[in-house]
């Protein structure tokens, strides 16, 4: 499949527009920009980012930007008194650990719906596309930039119903307060592309539509790489998964 693309013509005007995009955006301290917009570096090591802690998660090790977590914990205070638990499932998830994801699903050896992908779906963008109903290729998650955590559960049922639904109707009702955006919001005129729906999966966007403006003008597709499956489908159309998020989130 031929990935190729000729080079974007540079002219003042657009290298004005990123210096002044960046000096905008979160400082991204001792980290290339494409790197971490890539999530390949370590957020146990980046200044800007802070551990989740343990009574607000449901495993140790997680991280979020230092302006994510602060919100979060603002937002879990309030949801905390009207009788609401929020819980960080996963949080910052690097290049390596998307990796992992991606292929594991892409190998069979994790699998999908009950079906070993690798035997069920041997065309390479079809079985690409059956990953990317719920997961990003490395390089593309939102995950990657410290602003985007999944909460409580994974599963769309749980939502549905009891706790789940309590959970899920005040965070429509309060999160945008705080700063946060349902990421994947019900397929519609509006989202008519990509992931589907993901309840749990909120954004703190005054930083992730920075990050979002920064990967259409940097990310390229020679930037897609380093894992199996990588040109399983055109540039164009992973890019649309990257874009893909609900209009509020933009």
């Amino acid at each position: 499949m031929d990935r190729t693309i000729s080079p974007a013509p540079f002219s003042i005007f657009h290298f004005l527009l990123t210096a002044l995009v960046l000096l905008s955006a979160p400082a991204m301290a001792q980290v290339d920009t494409l790197a971490y917009l890539l999530g390949k570096f370590d957020a146990a090591q980046h200044p800007d980012f802070v551990p989740v802690p343990a009574s607000m998660a449901s495993v140790d090790g997680m991280y979020l930007r230092r302006e994510t977590m602060e919100a979060f914990q603002r937002m879990r205070e309030a949801a905390a008194k009207d009788g609401v638990r929020l819980v960080v499932i996963s949080a910052t998830r690097g290049f390596a650990r998307q990796k992992g994801i991606w292929e594991g699903k892409w190998s069979g050896s994790r699998k999908v719906n009950g079906r070993s992908l690798n035997t069920a779906i041997p065309d390479p963008a079809a079985r690409a596309l059956e990953i990317l109903r719920y997961s990003s290729m490395p390089g593309t998650s939102r995950h990657h930039w410290g602003t985007d955590f999944d909460i409580n559960s994974l599963s769309p049922a749980y939502y549905r119903s009891g706790e789940g639904k309590r959970i899920y109707d005040w965070m429509l009702k309060h999160a945008s307060d705080y700063g946060f955006c349902q990421s994947y919001t019900p397929k519609g005129s509006d989202r008519p592309h990509g992931y589907e729906e993901e309840a749990w999966h909120w954004s703190y966007r005054p930083l992730s539509s920075r990050f979002l403006d920064l990967y259409r003008q940097q990310v390229r597709p020679e930037h897609i790489t380093g894992f199996d499956g990588a040109d399983a489908l055109p540039f164009s159309e992973v890019l649309r998964y990257v874009e893909c998020v609900a209009p509020a989130c933009k």
